[in-house]
C-alpha cells in the first residue's frame, strides 16, 4: 500500500519540480492529486508518464489523504495547511509561514531528520529557505567533526527563486538590451537585474539586514545549532536556475582544508568538485536539473585561526524547496507513516 499524496500549488515553478521529482524517485504513490487556484482549474500538469488535470483547492477535501506538500505563498498556506491538518493530512509546506514557529520541526532530511518525529504537535513540517537548505547540507558535516563558531555567508541568488515573472523580466530586459525601444523597464525587482546584481532580498528590517537575511541567520540556528553566529549578504544576480554561496567559517579547532573535503566527499547529500585549475569547480548552470549541494574552492582562511572558505552551489528548485519537501515526505513515511 502507498500514499495518497496532494501537491497544492502544482501549476507553479516548485509546484512542478515536485511532482517531476515524486515521479523520479518513485515515491510510493497510490494516488495522487494535483490543486491550483480557481484561475488555474483543469490546467494540465505532468506526473511522470501521466497528466493531471488541477483541482480546485478551495472546495477539496484533505480527509483520508496521507501527505500534503504546498507550495503557495504564505497567505493561502494560513488558510489552506490548518484545514488540511485538521482533516489528518500531515502539510509539508514550503512558505515562511511555519519555519519560525518553535512547535513545528523545520527540516533539512541531511542535516536534522530526526526532527520529523515532531509533526504531531501540529501535523505540520516546514521546509528552509532555499539559501539555508544548501547552506547547512554543507556545514553539518564539518560541524560534527569541528564545532562552528560563526558563518559569514554572501549568496549570489538566481532571480527562479522570486518566481515565473522574475525570470520573463530577466529575459525580456536582457533582449530588450539589444533592441532599440524594446527597453523593459524594472517591475518585479526595484532595479534592473539584466546586466547587474541587486544586494536587495525581500523586505529591509529596522537592523538594515533584509528578511532574506534574516531568515539565514534564523534558521541555520533553528536546524543545526542555536549556538553558531551567521551573518549574511544575500544578492540577487542575472541567473535564472541556481543559487551560489561563497561561506566562511570559524571553527572552535582546527580543521585542515584537505580532512575537510573528505569529510565534504563522504557527506550525505554533497558532491565535491573541487580541482585547483580552471574550470575545476562547480556554477549555477552546470547544478541545473541535479539533487546534489555542490562544493568548490575548499581552502585555508590564514586570517583567522581555524577558519575555512567553500563556494556552494545548488538548484535552488530542487534542494532548496521540491527535492527538500519529497525527501521530507519520505523520511516521514519510513520513520512515522510506514505505509509503503
Amino acid at each position: 500500500m502507498g500514499y495518497k499524496v496532494v501537491v497544492v500549488g502544482a501549476t507553479g515553478n516548485v509546484g512542478k519540480e515536485m511532482l517531476n521529482i515524486l515521479a523520479e524517485r518513485e515515491f510510493p504513490v497510490d494516488e495522487i492529486a494535483a490543486l491550483a487556484s480557481r484561475k488555474s482549474l483543469g490546467t494540465e500538469v505532468s506526473f511522470g508518464d501521466r497528466t493531471l488535470k488541477t483541482l480546485d483547492l478551495d472546495t477539496f477535501d484533505f480527509t483520508g489523504w496521507d501527505i500534503a506538500l504546498f507550495a503557495i505563498g504564505s497567505d493561502a498556506t494560513k488558510v489552506y495547511a490548518p484545514k488540511a491538518a485538521s482533516q489528518g493530512c500531515v502539510v509539508i509546506d514550503n512558505s515562511s509561514l511555519y519555519r519560525y514557529d518553535p512547535e513545528i520541526p523545520l527540516v533539512v532530511p541531511e542535516v536534522n531528520a530526526h526532527d520529523v518525529v515532531r509533526y504531531t504537535n501540529k501535523m505540520i513540517i516546514a521546509n528552509p529557505n532555499c539559501s539555508t537548505a544548501q547552506m547547512v547540507v554543507a556545514l553539518k558535516p564539518l560541524h560534527d567533526r569541528a564545532k562552528i563558531k560563526r558563518v559569514v555567508v554572501s549568496t549570489y541568488q538566481s532571480v527562479s527563486g522570486t518566481g515565473k515573472e522574475a525570470m520573463d523580466e530577466l529575459w525580456n530586459q536582457t533582449k530588450g538590451m539589444y533592441v532599440p525601444g524594446q527597453e523593459v523597464a524594472p517591475k518585479v525587482y526595484p532595479k534592473q537585474i539584466a546586466f547587474n546584481v541587486i544586494p536587495h532580498i525581500d523586505v529591509f528590517l529596522d537592523s538594515g539586514e533584509t528578511k532574506e537575511e534574516w531568515k539565514m541567520v534564523a534558521e541555520t540556528k533553528k536546524i543545526l545549532d542555536p549556538s553558531i553566529k551567521v551573518t549574511a549578504t544575500c544578492v540577487r544576480v542575472p541567473v535564472f536556475v541556481g543559487h551560489s554561496e561563497a561561506v566562511n567559517i570559524e571553527f572552535e579547532e582546527f580543521l585542515d582544508w584537505e580532512e575537510a573535503t573528505e569529510i565534504l566527499r563522504e557527506a550525505p547529500g554533497v558532491m565535491v568538485v573541487d580541482k585547483r585549475e580552471a574550470g575545476g569547480y562547480i556554477t549555477p548552470v552546470e547544478c541545473v536539473g541535479e539533487y546534489a549541494t555542490y562544493i568548490s574552492r575548499i581552502r585555508q582562511d590564514s586570517t583567522i585561526e581555524n577558519g575555512l572558505n567553500l563556494w556552494c552551489v545548488s538548484d535552488n528548485l530542487r534542494k532548496g524547496a521540491a527535492l527538500n519537501a519529497v525527501q521530507i515526505a519520505e523520511v516521514l513515511g519510513q520513520r512515522c507513516l510506514k505505509k509503503a
